[in-house]
């Protein structure tokens, strides 16, 4: 590939305490990475590259998206009204069941890809179905549109509808074809572990899930400390164990492998000293927690413990698939905590930003900075309809996160390719 030099007003944030700001800046890609930052051209290794000027946008981190269920598209935005289990019992599942049709799944998971392009959405750590063949379509399509995700055939046999319920060995079997196909290094779309949470699991498939992450080195994803009446709920299922985060460890599903929890509304004492010690991260995901009414996530809390935390929709509990949004309703979450407790000083931009952006992106590898070796996943904004020049870069991207929309990113980069306009059926 060749050498690209992008210019423009360029926002970045490599420590979460403060953004990098290049006016009128330069950035170099190679091979779709980065090899430099720079307002000055000559500084950077740029003999023979192509130079895209985009005059007075905003270029920055594209977004990732750390918890979101995909075959729940259908259902964003409806039934808000109930809490976690009478939600999932009354509406997601019997949705999640009309996946066992691959065509079904095919308009949907357009429309899903497409709404996640549209917002600059590169990167996903996305549930599938328990349903092999949706899941290997939802893959595919990912994989055509150029957009980065870990997929998971989500795993669950107990407390589920019967159309929803597989026995281990078919779970396993199934997951097994996916990682054939798909567990490439490198590749920007690959296969994760998703036990649903502990309540729809028997310990014999958390054992068989663990086998899995273990024996293919994969990542894994579940659900933490939501809600008061599923912990109670675990409790009971899981006498032996400790805490929520226990249940999930005593089966190597815990940062045995690359671990990625969401919610972690209720996390705290041992559960969150475990995380800390297992290197777990939390998919903080704030409007799905108002929705269900499941609680308010301690983000800052996770912060000074120095957990590793990302963002998440969480569609269809968050009713959003904008990742810009939920970075102004993590603000709003942690300026509700702070009224409660003045000190823990409530989240600032550049703090959210970097959550979204670099250390969400970890979980991915380099991604989510404009430093030399990550790889560039980008979006340039055109925010004249929002009166830049009467703003600093800085506000002018404050002002997009909070009051603008898609329809102010003109392109969309994911390791370096630029991401078009995905189908829709």
């Amino acid at each position: 590939m060749m050498k690209k030099v992008y210019k423009a007003h360029i926002l970045f944030t490599k420590e979460k305490d403060k953004f990098e700001v290049y006016e009128n800046g330069y950035i170099a890609v190679e091979n779709g990475r980065v090899t430099g930052v720079s307002t000055d051209l000559s500084a950077l290794d740029s003999e023979g590259a192509e130079v895209t000027d985009f005059g007075n946008c905003l270029l920055i981190p594209a977004m990732n998206d750390m918890h979101v269920h995909a075959p729940q598209v259908h259902n964003q935005g409806v039934a808000m009204d109930l809490e976690l289990l009478p939600w999932l019992q009354q509406y997601t599942f019997p949705e999640e069941a009309k996946y066992a049709d691959v065509r079904y799944a095919e308009r949907m998971y357009r429309r899903f890809l497409h709404t996640q392009w549209l917002f600059g959405t590169m990167r996903s750590c996305v549930f599938g179905t328990v349903h092999t063949e949706s899941t290997r379509l939802l893959m595919q399509l990912y994989q055509e549109a150029g957009m980065g995700a870990l997929v998971g055939k989500v795993a669950m046999n107990r407390n589920c509808p019967d159309n929803l319920c597989e026995d281990v060995e078919e779970a396993v079997a199934g997951n097994e074809q996916l990682i054939a196909e798909f567990n490439k290094p490198d590749a920007l779309v690959r296969p994760i572990i998703t036990p649903r949470f502990v309540p729809s699991c028997t310990p014999e498939l958390l054992m068989a899930c663990g086998r899995l992450a273990n024996t293919y080195q994969l990542p894994v994803q579940s659900h933490l400390s939501e809600n008061t009446s599923e912990i109670a709920w675990v409790k009971d299922l899981e006498k032996e164990s400790s805490c929520y985060g226990d249940a999930y460890n005593r089966y190597g599903l815990f940062g045995q492998t690359p671990t990625i929890m969401a919610h972690c509304v209720w996390t705290s004492g041992e559960e969150l000293d475990m995380m800390k010690r297992n290197g777990v991260m939390v998919a903080h995901c704030p409007t799905s927690n108002f929705n269900l009414s499941s609680g308010m996530a301690p983000l800052r809390t996770f912060l000074d413990e120095g957990l590793r935390v990302g963002l998440g929709s969480d569609i269809s509990g968050g009713h959003d698939l904008n990742m810009f949004r939920m970075l102004v309703y993590a603000i709003q979450v942690s300026k509700m905590h702070y009224q409660h407790d003045r000190n823990k000083p409530f989240l600032t931009l550049s703090e959210t930003f970097w959550i979204a952006t670099k250390s969400a992106g970890s979980f991915f590898g380099k991604v989510g900075s404009f430093e030399p070796g990550y790889d560039f996943d980008a979006l340039v904004i055109d925010d004249s309809v929002l009166y830049p020049d009467e703003y600093s870069l800085v506000h002018r991207l404050e002002r997009f996160i909070y009051v603008g929309d898609d329809r102010q990113i003109l392109h969309r980069f994911c390791r370096g390719q630029e991401v078009k306009e995905p189908t829709v059926d």
